[in-house]
């Protein structure tokens, strides 16, 4: 049986407003990456044209990002065609300029179909040439094998980095198993806004309950958009800041996903805080 973990309201979390933060002023003196957004142009839910995949990647320079990871879903709805979203992601380069720098991963849905095809052709959806792998669950269901996927994936030599868990409501009701799952060894992004409130309450609680656990190595836009779903980290990263401080806050959208974009293991990573 689940064991569900009663969690607080945001009325009892320090610095939670369930809207718009301030900027605290946190400027990097290094390079800030995004390792999970939607830029390439008609390839799934992202941008329709290249004129609003630029101005993503423009909004995102204004916002202080420097490195972009694009990561096209590939489900059952997005296939997944490597060569041809590179031939996407050269061109987008060539028309935004140096900056930000983009490279290529994948919004992996975790699968029977897509382990088996990870499975045979690992690097076809790492992000780059690493061994680092976004998989992404339904927002209505986990897996009842998931651990062994997680395994398998580990015996290839690959680290899955679970995306916005805090948006499934099975996690919701029980984010005790994420806990477990970075003990197991898998690697956790949360989506920057979700530590806003742009998603609800909920997801900004869970959000918030994994932070303060020290269970969340990355912040990711998850950008889809320049509307709502925006290629922005600085109010995320700031409300990170209040919660578990400066230090923590900057590791996650600086070191720890530059050293994934290097393929490098990641350098802040605390042993999570169990209940």
């Amino acid at each position: 049986m689940e064991k569900w973990v009663a969690l607080p309201t945001l009325a009892g979390i320090e610095g939670a407003s369930g809207g718009e933060h301030s900027n605290l002023g946190l400027e990097s003196e290094t390079s800030v990456f995004d390792i999970h957004s939607h830029v390439l142009p008609e390839v799934d839910d992202g941008p329709k044209s290249w004129e609003v995949a630029v101005e993503m990647c423009q909004m995102a320079v204004s916002d202080g990002i420097t490195h972009m990871v694009a990561t096209p879903h590939a489900n059952d709805r997005y296939a997944y065609d490597r060569p041809y979203l590179q031939e996407l992601l050269d061109q987008l380069q060539e028309k935004v300029g140096v900056t930000p720098k983009l490279s290529l991963g994948c919004d992996l849905h975790l699968s029977y179909e897509n382990l088996e095809r990870v499975l045979e052709e690992p690097h076809r959806y790492t992000i780059g040439a690493t061994n680092y792998l976004l998989v992404e669950l339904s927002n209505f269901s986990v897996p009842i094998r998931i651990g062994d996927c997680f395994t398998r994936l580990g015996d290839l030599g690959l680290t899955p980095i679970l995306t916005h868990p805090e948006r499934n409501s099975i996690l919701q009701q029980n984010p005790q198993r994420v806990l477990e799952w970075v003990e197991q060894g898998c690697l956790v992004q949360v989506t920057a806004s979700a530590l806003t409130g742009l998603w609800g309450e909920r997801p900004e609680i869970i959000a918030r309950w994994l932070l303060d656990r020290s269970a969340i190595h990355f912040l990711a836009t998850d950008a889809h958009d320049t509307k709502r779903r925006v290629p922005i980290l600085s109010h995320g990263r700031d409300v990170a800041a209040q919660i578990a401080g400066t230090e923590y806050a900057q590791a996650l959208v600086e070191a720890n996903p530059a050293a994934v974009v290097r393929g490098e293991p990641i350098p802040f990573s605390p042993k999570p805080v169990m209940d």
